[in-house]
């Protein structure tokens, strides 16, 4: 079986620490802020000497030497190492309050900054590091951490890597157009227009996933139109994304209040794909649970 290595990277505040906190939990060996020029004799002392799957987070600290990772993760994927490249992402208003709640300095902040001028200071910091790791988000599956709390995020990661590395994996997910659209979605499906079970009094605090609001989308045609069409999309660029290299798609279907519609039409598209293809699913909005934001 092939080694597999998750190299985690992203903006500073977006939950590194937890998805390297998942990881571990899974059973990879973690490394934090690994510098680059490390990355590919570690890899290779560990193959040697451990057997276990390895799971490393860089991150701007180390900017001077991020150019080299993309080279050295095609030197190991050349030794048959699988690769999974994750990106976690936020939005910069997001990330300007995670900051402001932990009283964090970011690592590109200017040190003399004056306190008038420190909220502009961390807002140029964090478009800084955008620019900086623009490369390696390009290449990864990018995890929009905005909305999402600890709990969540974690359970996210261990979903991602229980599917096989060596396989396209679609994700389909529920959202709502209010709370803003995913950044890391590669498709997103407007399904606003169709009926609204919300307006049915019995029907409003259900949701998608319940039988009686299934039922109900299934009776109107304009819902089986809309599944049928994201789904002729899908069929005919999936092969070509997989023939790309592409190790995951995400299709993010949103309604108004991500509750019913977009919900209903994850999961039927979902079971459709699943057995052709690696297939998981997300419902952004009804992932309530969690009670831990992320820092």
């Amino acid at each position: 079986m092939k080694r597999e290595l998750v190299l985690i990277t992203g903006m500073s505040g977006s939950g590194k620490s937890v998805a390297l906190h998942a990881l571990e939990d899974a059973g990879y060996y973690c490394v934090d802020n690994l510098p680059p020029e490390l990355l590919l004799p570690f890899v290779q002392l560990e193959q040697q000497h451990r057997d276990q799957n390895v799971a490393i987070a860089m991150d701007v600290r180390s900017a001077s030497s991020l150019p080299l990772v993309p080279a050295q993760l095609a030197h190991l994927r050349a030794l048959d190492v699988n690769i999974r490249l994750m990106f976690l992402d936020a939005t910069t208003d997001t990330l300007v309050h995670r900051y402001s709640e932990t009283r964090r300095r970011h690592p590109l902040s200017r040190q003399e900054a004056p306190q008038l001028d420190q909220q502009r200071d961390l807002i140029d910091a964090i478009e800084l590091e955008r620019e900086l790791l623009a490369d390696l988000r390009e290449d990864a599956h990018v995890i929009d951490t905005s909305l999402l709390r600890s709990t969540q995020l974690q359970s996210y990661i261990k979903s991602l890597i229980s599917a096989p590395a060596a396989q396209l994996t679609l994700m389909f997910e529920s959202f709502a157009f209010k709370r803003g659209i995913p950044v890391h979605a590669d498709y997103v499906f407007d399904v606003r227009m169709l009926p609204n079970p919300h307006y049915e009094n019995s029907l409003r605090p259900l949701t998608g996933r319940d039988a009686p609001v299934a039922d109900w989308l299934a009776q109107h045609d304009d819902v089986a139109q809309m599944a049928q069409q994201i789904a002729a999309f899908l069929k005919q660029w999936l092969p070509r994304l997989e023939h790309d290299h592409r190790s995951y798609v995400t299709v993010a279907i949103g309604c108004t209040g991500g509750q019913h519609r977009s919900v209903y039409l994850v999961e039927q598209l979902a079971r459709q794909f699943s057995p052709a293809w690696v297939t998981l699913k997300r419902h952004r909005e009804l992932d309530t649970h969690a009670s831990v934001p992320l820092k």
